[in-house]
């Protein structure tokens, strides 16, 4: 068996093709079985190893986990990389929903290559700071110049190597039509369904170990018309990918619905062609009883947004109701804008928060119940059951994090910790078997540098 190592294998950075690491006798991991820890081997889980136990076959290198915490890789199901260039943003502070978009859509028109580049790589790095290996963005904004958003975000995500399901959002219902945004930041339907096409064959992979997939997200239902929410479903079912958009997020959504469809929200999704497992929603607060039996009937999944939600004011999202019907519920930091973060271990304290809040009732939503929404819940949401969990043939991305700050002292349950006692990054991670944080530090990114560049790029968004 190969000696003690400080986590290098091969390059430091990868277990690489056939080579087997031992990540050996964490201080907890989440995964019964594992008390001795996990092999990783061709950027999946090939081991559990008992406690007391050592790996049934040699391994290469071992990594000391002794001081870590192991959770299979957290899993945000909805973002919008783009507005981190307007946290805490004047135009917008202590706004709900629909002043909070028209006081922004003008601001954010102003999006170029650039500055989109810049926020995404700063949105995907605090992700994977914070123990995130899987990210989706919704991105939807398309002003004149920036037609290849998607691809950018693709390039940034790829460089990171950090897993995204990137949604090509859009907006074809402006103000002159009925609609919430401003006429120079929406598309017409066949530019926005012929790039739709293009991004699914060009970086479209539905393999297991996939590190792109692309899915299709007309923004909602105040800035899409019904015929390309139509469009959109069959385009999906051609290429076999997902479906994503805003429902339920506010009362003020219920009221555009019924004075311009004559239905509820989730009547209009029906009546699109939406309601099935391909599709999940970002929020889904101002859902009935009997809605949320539909979404569960449906397997629609649903992704909860507590930070974001408590910040706009928005509501509670029905989780447990949610669950029991059946609809997979995950977890996402929503847009830096409405967050004013991109944190996804912060996330799950937030969420916990919320629920119990909206249950009022401690037991009823459990710190476990909040990691499980940002890993098997998300990977529901996502259509990817070989990711969010730590067993064998599951793809290696785990996030590995200490206890040695003095919020942490005097903590018993380690994993109940990271929620209840506010973990705020990830001392390790990797993604497909490969270290993408080490010593809490993401690789091959000068964070200072893209601190200032980020920072400059956000002055032409004041």
């Amino acid at each position: 068996m190969a000696s003690q190592s400080n986590g290098q294998a091969g390059d430091g950075a990868a277990t690489g093709g056939a080579r087997r690491l031992w990540l050996k006798q964490p201080l907890a991991i989440l995964a019964e079985g594992a008390e001795g820890g996990i092999v990783v081997e061709g950027g999946r889980i090939a081991e559990l190893v008992p406690a007391g136990a050592t790996p049934a076959q040699p391994v290469d290198a071992t990594f000391d986990a002794s001081r870590h915490v192991v959770l299979p890789g957290l899993i945000n199901t909805h973002h919008h990389f783009y507005q981190t260039l307007t946290r805490a943003h004047p135009a917008a502070i202590d706004k709900e929903l629909f002043p909070w978009l028209t006081s922004l859509y003008p601001i954010w028109g102003r999006l170029d290559p650039e500055s989109l580049r810049l926020a995404a790589r700063l949105a995907l790095t605090e992700l994977l700071m914070s123990g995130c290996t899987t990210a989706a963005d919704h991105h939807y904004l398309f002003p004149e110049g920036l037609d290849d958003a998607i691809d950018i975000e693709v390039e940034e995500a790829r460089a990171l190597g950090i897993r995204v399901t990137l949604t090509r959002g859009s907006m074809d219902l402006s103000e002159k039509d009925g609609g919430l945004p401003p006429d120079h930041v929406v598309q017409d339907a066949d530019t926005i369904l012929a790039d739709s096409e293009r991004l699914l064959h060009r970086h479209h992979d539905r393999s297991e170990d996939a590190m792109v997939q692309i899915a299709l997200a007309p923004c909602s239902p105040f800035s899409s018309t019904k015929a390309l929410m139509r469009e959109t479903a069959s385009l999906a079912e051609r290429h076999d990918c997902r479906l994503h958009t805003h429902l339920g997020e506010t009362e003020d959504e219920n009221r555009f619905c019924e004075e311009t469809f004559g239905c509820r929200p989730l009547d209009y999704l029906e009546d699109v062609g939406w309601l099935g497992p391909r599709t999940w929603l970002a929020h889904g607060i101002h859902f009935t009883t009997e809605e949320c039996a539909k979404l569960g009937h449906h397997k629609v999944g649903v992704c909860h947004c507590p930070a974001s939600n408590a910040v706009l004011a928005s509501g509670f999202c029905q989780v447990s109701d949610l669950q029991a019907a059946g609809a997979p519920v995950g977890l996402g930091v929503d847009g830096s804008a409405s967050n004013d973060g991109s944190n996804m271990i912060a996330e799950l304290r937030n969420a916990l928060m919320v629920q119990r809040l909206r249950t009022r009732s401690a037991a009823a939503f459990t710190a476990r119940d909040a990691i499980q929404l940002a890993t098997t819940g998300s990977a529901a949401c996502l259509g990817r059951p070989e990711l969010g969990r730590i067993a064998v043939g599951a793809q290696a991305d785990l996030a590995l994090f200490t206890l040695d700050e003095l919020r942490f002292s005097g903590a018993h349950d380690k994993i109940a910790a990271l929620v209840l006692c506010g973990a705020q990054g990830a001392d390790r991670v990797m993604v497909a078997g490969r270290w993408r944080v080490e010593d809490g530090m993401p690789s091959g990114v000068d964070v200072a540098a893209l601190r200032e560049a980020h920072g400059r790029a956000s002055l032409r968004f004041r």
